[in-house]
């Protein structure tokens, strides 16, 4: 019986080292896929993730008494041939003093290629193996060889001895469905080191991904807090709660839920259950946008000039509406089975009661929730519409649970009449100024010099302007009644809005209207950038500028030197001055982006470090303008073969595959070799994080180069 259990004991011993070999030997995991060069030629591409605190060690990693070179070897086929050696990225390269020599290595992630010609036209198998050492600081691991292949598809062209006639439309990277899912896996996670954009006419290729990231982590883009997104969305709940759609609602549910119950807690009870039933219904709303369409999609109707156009024109049918034009009605059908389900008993009852109360209003509340919506634009990721949608039915259920519990107090709620018609005018005069932000957007990623900033300013304050008129009576509009005397509230409004109408006439002489940057026309985009009579010459460039360079760089309104959509002069000028690069993935329709630009960069250290510790180079990925023919570029993005041909498209997808990330604004420090000095950096709304930021990055830069 004791030689039983050692036994046992001996196999659950070899089986837990068994266990604890596989958890810890397998720290990199492998991606493999094809990628298309020419008709005969395509690259066989290894990418991998590596897990934090591994490495593995270069193709081009030299000495005998070093660590093992990664390796990639093909058998031999008369049916194909190896394209020169195997390429990768630029590795990072340190002393090791265990090794006592230089190391060559890659961390968190690698891309190897092979490029391979075909000389048939047959489907064939390459095949081969690819082996590699990985460490960390107290092991490794050198995984046995590793076998690879590849189903390929030669043509007629591939032959040695090919005619000259009709290509045959073949693909001969074509593998199988589950190669084609790697591949597209692989447009996210490869390796920078190999990625074929082409900055500004040079082809260079930033090692962002493979470098050290010394740092505070701010690598992920900071947009607006959830409680900012949940608070917008309160507000505008609140709005919609005002509307003629919704206001007599209040007491006319309440008084239902009280008198059909048997005791006032049991009133008190479905009144509640009716509150979270509304907001329960807009949560799922803005949920479903976001899994429909993607956590992402939000994202794109900010930064798309074809979205932006759509809501542009979507507001200003709202804003037509809400100015008495027409009224927007769901089909009454549809409402009255929704209506008709409300009489069922029980919580179902109650349910439905609120999903008709949803879409009876929906005439009031749609442009609502399209506001609240677009405050979650800035993020990637499904909470941000989950909060906004929560704080917008929160905003419209309150008052329908607190009258439910204070039932006394409906007496004071004011009684529906012309006020509510004179808040859903407010609205859409607030629609039409809305509407323009969007239409701006459009205007500045296409640089067509429309919307300009003076044009801007001056069709908001003819906007806010006719607003405070209306709100004297100076006019009315088809549903308003006679305005007798001005109510606290209404004056309030009244010194709100001609306030604001006063605060933007000094933007047409050059103020800087911080109340609204990001929302305003950059002051660059004017037809004067300096104001109405100051001409519209640029700042002067700095004395100490190369003259070589000075062609290409421009000084903004804050005084920021720059090179604008010009990687390669940036990068050359930051090489030739001994300067970091801070690369500025920014966008013309970009609110945060503005935000950072008129808040951040003009505090005097910030500037400071900006002008004279670093070379910026602002990189507008939503710049619709076309690239020069020669400079098109075809790539493989989001999971097939795609042509480059616009200055926008060009730098978002260097963000996207170097980076990987898609948000702006990102900024990114870089060293001469274009490895990242710290970790990229998104919006954040504060300066001294930012000051820290940037010292960090500059400090690095003066280790790694001995300055």
């Amino acid at each position: 019986m004791r030689n039983v259990f050692r036994g046992v004991a001996v196999l659950i011993a070899v089986l837990c080292s068994i266990s604890l070999f596989a958890q810890v030997e397998t720290p990199v995991k492998w991606k493999l896929s094809t990628v298309k060069v020419s008709d005969c030629e395509c690259d066989l591409v290894f990418s991998a993730t590596i897990d934090e605190h591994w490495h593995v060690y270069s193709l081009n990693q030299k000495g005998d008494d070093g660590p093992v070179p990664s390796s990639i070897k093909l058998d031999k086929s008369p049916d194909y041939e190896a394209v020169g050696k195997p390429t990768e990225g630029k590795p990072i390269k340190i002393f090791d003093k265990v090794f006592e020599m230089d190391v060559l290595y890659f961390e968190k992630s690698l891309t190897f290629k092979q490029r391979i010609r075909l000389k048939t036209d047959k489907e064939i198998t390459v095949k081969g193996s690819y082996e590699y050492e990985a460490c960390t600081d107290e092991k490794c691991t050198f995984p046995p060889a590793t076998p690879f292949d590849f189903k390929l598809k030669g043509s007629a062209e591939c032959l040695p001895a090919a005619g000259t006639g009709a290509k045959a439309e073949v693909n001969p990277c074509l593998i199988d469905s589950a190669a084609i899912a790697k591949e597209y896996a692989l447009s996210h996670e490869q390796s920078a080191g190999t990625s074929d954009t082409a900055h500004a006419g040079a082809t260079v290729t930033p090692q962002a991904t493979n470098g050290t990231l010394p740092g505070n982590g701010n690598s992920t883009s900071d947009t607006d807090p959830w409680w900012l997104i949940f608070l917008i969305g309160f507000g505008w709940g609140f709005a919609a709660l005002l509307t003629p759609c919704v206001f007599p609602l209040i007491p006319m549910n309440v008084s239902f839920f009280l008198k059909r119950s048997t005791s006032k807690a049991k009133g008190r009870f479905n009144a509640l259950v009716y509150a979270i039933s509304i907001i329960v219904i807009f949560v799922v709303l803005g949920l479903s946008i976001s899994l429909i369409f993607g956590a992402g999609a939000l994202n794109t109707l900010s930064t798309s000039a074809p979205f932006n156009l759509i809501l542009f024109a979507l507001l200003l049918i709202f804003a037509a509406s809400f100015l008495g034009a027409f009224e927007i009605v769901l089909p009454s059908r549809f409402v009255n089975k929704i209506d008709a389900q409300g009489d069922r008993g029980g919580f179902a009852g109650i349910f439905f009661m609120a999903l008709a109360l949803v879409v009876v209003s929906f005439s009031c509340t749609g442009v609502m929730i399209g506001n609240a919506l677009v405050s979650a634009s800035s993020t990637g990721a499904i909470s941000g519409p989950f909060w906004a949608m929560f704080g917008f039915s929160t905003g419209l259920a309150i008052p329908f649970g607190f009258f439910a519990f204070f039932p006394a107090m409906l007496n004071s709620m004011p009684k529906s009449g012309g006020w509510l018609n004179a808040v859903k005018v407010t609205l859409g005069f607030l629609e039409l100024a809305l509407a323009l932000k969007f239409a701006s957007n459009v205007d500045l990623v296409y640089q067509l010099g429309i919307l300009t900033r003076e044009v801007f300013l001056v069709l908001w304050i003819v906007i806010f302007g006719l607003l405070t008129m209306y709100l004297l009576g100076a006019f009315k509009t088809s549903h308003d009644s006679d305005v007798k005397h001005i109510s606290v509230s209404r004056l309030f409004f009244i010194i709100l809005s001609f306030s604001l109408t006063v605060y933007l006439i000094p933007g047409l002489w050059g103020a800087p209207l911080k109340l609204f940057s990001g929302i305003l026309p950059p002051m660059e985009y004017s037809e004067s950038p300096h104001g109405f009579g100051a001409g519209n010459g640029a700042s002067a460039l700095p004395q100490n500028i190369d003259k070589e360079f000075a062609p290409y760089i421009e000084v903004n309104k804050n005084g920021v030197v720059h090179f604008k959509n010009d990687y390669a002069h940036a990068l050359a000028y930051a090489k030739k001055t001994g300067k970091p690069l801070m690369v500025d993935f920014t966008g013309h329709a970009c609110a945060n982006c503005r935000k950072t630009e008129d808040k951040i960069w003009p505090d005097p250290e910030v500037l400071k470090r900006l002008n004279n510790n670093v070379v910026l180079v602002s990189l507008y990925v939503d710049d619709k303008r076309e690239l020069d023919p020669k400079d098109y570029q075809k790539v493989f993005w989001y999971g097939q073969e795609r042509e480059i041909t616009t200055i926008g498209d060009k730098f978002k997808y260097m963000e996207e595959t170097l980076y990987k990330q898609s948000s702006q604004p990102l900024y990114v420090l870089l060293d001469h070799s274009e490895q990242l000095l710290n970790s990229p950096r998104g919006y954040k709304s504060e300066t001294p994080g930012y000051l820290q930021w940037l010292d960090e990055g500059i400090n690095e830069f003066k280790k790694r180069t001995g300055k």
